[in-house]
């Protein structure tokens, strides 16, 4: 797409984020961003392809990105020395009186959170019992974690770092006649609630009846905001976010929310502390601040002018998209996690023949380069506009009717 092209179709974007030190990002036509006059264009020398994220907080596309005042912090924070336990508390103190929970740590993400987490039920004070994490064999530490079936997913790893075997049920019969003398934790994925057959406030019950610390897994799951109140509230021990997507905190930042007994615990299996299980979860103090700050900015965030702003950006692409024959949008807010207006954009393979991965790579090979999720078939693809920068929007409505257009005439002069 030719830049004079872009340049017609947009209103100027304003200024956004910071860049090596305190040079600022600032928008092209194309939709990429370069460093203001004097700052080095870093990714550009590494040869690293940057693109337009319309796909969502992924890691491997590095998540969402800071806000100034995030930056700022970092950036504050980077030319001081403080004592890192000292910054952990009064930070922690900070996010529990705002998160209206008992107790709150800076984790370097969701999976650290949960091990984290985990080891405090498992060694409390016992710095002893710290040392010998993941070995629980004789150790006097209890060896099992409960979960569903429906919920077990890749980063529930997390939990199996410190040595605990998971034990999977289906029904709330197998549940209470699972729960034994081993049994150290429940577990429970929010993002799957709807998926297995025991719901989130009767897992939480049955838990209790037996007295067993119950942690829940909402890594994804904001917003909405309410989601940072509500499972402490609702008694859940545990409670684990991730701090690089809705937060928009530092990618590699998480917190660990909820009972100040298990989560000081777990803090002695956290640097700085070196014989330990977390030693290689480190967060630094840069990220520490960053992460209050983003939270802070988040808490004071309209979220009502924020969704009226997405929805619209969604309806500007699907009028774009819908304009090509063949080609349908359905809007979807997925119940729990991601929990945004996403747009799912699929086609008739007899008008338009290319699959999602066609379309997908022609995005991506295209200027400026533009990401999209997978979508449920190999004829249509996903997107959201939650982590595009505002005026972003417009360059991708152009490009997905521009390829979608490109791929129908090809049939058409078949």
């Amino acid at each position: 797409m030719k830049r004079r092209d872009l340049l017609k179709n947009m209103s100027a974007i304003p200024v956004f984020g910071a860049f090596a030190g305190s040079a600022k990002l600032l928008p092209l036509t194309d939709g990429s961003a370069q460093a203001a006059a004097g700052a080095k264009d870093y990714f550009k020398e590494l040869g690293i392809r940057t693109f337009i994220n319309a796909a969502g907080t992924y890691t491997f596309m590095t998540g969402s990105l800071m806000r100034d005042e995030v930056m700022s912090a970092i950036n504050y924070a980077s030319k001081e020395y403080v004592l890192l336990d000292e910054l952990q508390d009064k930070v922690g103190q900070r996010i529990a009186k705002l998160l209206r929970c008992e107790y709150a740590t800076v984790t370097s993400g969701a999976a650290a959170a949960m091990t984290l987490g985990a080891a405090g039920v498992l060694t409390g004070m016992d710095e002893k019992k710290v040392a010998q994490l993941p070995f629980l064999e004789g150790s006097g530490m209890k060896t099992e974690v409960i979960m569903q079936k429906a919920h077990d997913i890749a980063y529930a790893h997390a939990l199996k770092n410190v040595g605990l075997k998971v034990i999977y049920i289906e029904t709330k019969e197998e549940l209470e006649k699972t729960i034994s003398d081993k049994t150290a934790l429940m577990y429970f994925l929010n993002a799957n609630n709807f998926d297995g057959k025991i719901q989130v406030e009767e897992y939480l019950r049955i838990a209790q009846a037996h007295g067993i610390p119950t942690m829940i897994d909402c890594a994804a799951d904001v917003p909405p905001v309410e989601n940072l109140f509500k499972y402490t509230a609702m008694g859940y021990d545990l409670v684990c976010f991730s701090g690089g997507k809705g937060i928009r905190g530092p990618q590699s930042a998480g917190l660990l929310l909820g009972r100040k007994k298990y989560i000081e615990a777990g803090r002695l299996s956290a640097p700085p502390r070196g014989n330990t299980i977390g030693r290689g979860l480190k967060v630094n103090k840069e990220e520490i601040l960053g992460m209050l700050v983003a939270l802070e900015t988040y808490l004071g965030t309209d979220h009502d002018k924020e969704w009226k702003m997405w929805e619209a950006q969604i309806k500007l692409i699907s009028d774009a998209v819908k304009s090509v024959s063949g080609v349908e949008t359905k809007v979807v807010v997925p119940p729990v996690a991601n929990h945004i207006p996403t747009l799912h954009i699929s086609w008739d393979p007899k008008k338009i023949p290319a699959t999602a991965a066609e379309v997908r790579e022609k995005l991506r090979s295209g200027n400026p380069s533009i990401e999209v999720a997978d979508g449920a078939n190999q004829h249509t693809f996903n997107v959201t506009t939650w982590m595009l920068v505002p005026g972003q929007e417009k360059i991708v409505a152009t490009q997905l009717k521009k390829v979608l257009t490109e791929k129908a005439l090809s049939e058409a002069h078949g």
